[in-house]
């Protein structure tokens, strides 16, 4: 009989537990459920990636990152080999000087020519005089003034051959710049500020055009994608005002806003005619965590961080008291309290989740 007693206690009491608990869940859901005029989605952190690939085909002589490093602007990340353009461009540069010294040679010869039709003007206008006078034949003055009509052909001639030097020289310098260009190329630098995702290629690997050598994560645009249904779709604009809340600090929000919204709607049929179906259209929404904020704890940021992102949709409803404590340190909107930012141990809860 007392054990029949025992059991129907502890049954009671067990029974009385999960009624606790559940009034407990209950009143909290109650406590964190959405007001009109806002709407939530869930997603995870995302990054644009960016790849690194070789514009010319080569061998890769050097990679200087790894895995997981960050990169910054302009940071030479990789460098192919460009011992044949090298010698290429000696050959270009022997041309230019090349070109240079043909120039200097017209130059000389314009100098001759100029000189040899001052004297043959000369002996001419001479000649004219004597003719003039009768003390020179008609055949003798012709002949001074063929040598004067051959001087002027002869500085024409002088003057193209400089303007194809000049050409010459133009060509051999545009040549010169352009193998410097391909040379340049041939040193792969990061264009953003970010971490190596992958490393697709090993020092010594031969690569054709285009081939690529690195997959990085830009990091100075990290955003999260939920998808949220068309009735609240159309009442979203672009720069709308988000909050992020992630499931490893699930006490703070990260201040975002709206930077795209899809046009079309997401798993669901391109024809839909009836209002039962429209109902059911999801559209994606693209929800970017403030540049700022990202920048200044970049080395921290990780992608695949799973949470919850919320989107007001009216700009004159206040934040629920749930959704207020924004990191880093603001105060609480409505009241004069201030809201603390991450401590040392939520950060290094965000740093170490990973997308699997």
């Amino acid at each position: 009989m007392s054990k029949r007693i025992v059991l129907i206690v502890v049954v009671a009491l067990i029974a009385g537990g999960g009624w606790i608990w559940w009034r407990f869940a209950e009143t909290q859901v109650a406590a964190n459920a959405l007001p009109p005029g806002f709407v939530s989605g869930n997603g995870r952190i995302e990054a644009v990636q960016v790849d690194v690939s070789t514009k010319y085909a080569g061998r890769v002589v050097n990679i200087s990152v790894e895995e997981g490093d960050m990169v910054k602007p302009g940071q030479i990340l990789a460098q192919l080999d460009t011992a044949e353009l090298q010698a290429t461009l000696e050959k270009a540069v022997a041309q230019h000087a090349e070109a240079m010294e043909s120039l200097v040679e017209t130059d000389a010869d314009i100098a001759s020519c100029e000189s040899a039709l001052l004297l043959a003007a000369n002996n001419l206008e001479r000649s004219k005089k004597l003719l003039q006078r009768n003390a020179m034949s008609r055949e003798e003055y012709d002949t001074r003034k063929n040598q004067q009509q051959k001087a002027v052909a002869a500085l024409k001639s002088a003057m193209a051959h400089r303007r194809t030097a000049e050409r010459a020289i133009e060509a051999a310098n545009a040549e010169v710049k352009r193998i410097q260009t391909q040379i340049s190329d041939y040193t792969l630098d990061a264009t953003v500020s970010g971490r190596v995702l992958y490393r697709l290629a090993e020092e010594g690997e031969v690569l054709s055009a285009g081939g690529k050598v690195l997959t990085l994560l830009d990091l100075s645009n990290v955003y999260m994608e939920i998808y949220v249904p068309s009735h609240a779709a159309s009442q979203i604009s672009i720069h709308t005002e988000a909050r992020v809340q992630l499931d490893v600090a699930p006490q703070y929000l990260l201040p975002a806003e709206v930077v795209f919204v899809s046009p079309e709607a997401q798993f669901t049929p391109k024809q839909v005619e009836t209002l039962k179906e429209r109902d059911k259209l999801m559209f994606r929404v693209k929800v970017q965590i403030a540049r700022e904020l990202v920048k200044q704890h970049i080395d921290k940021v990780k992608t695949g961080v799973r949470g919850v992102a919320y989107v007001r949709l009216d700009e004159h409803v206040p934040w629920p008291e749930h959704l207020r404590n924004v990191f880093p340190k603001t105060t609480l909107e409505g009241t004069d309290q201030p809201a603390s930012g991450f401590s040392d141990d939520t950060i290094a809860k965000v740093t170490s989740a990973r997308q699997r």
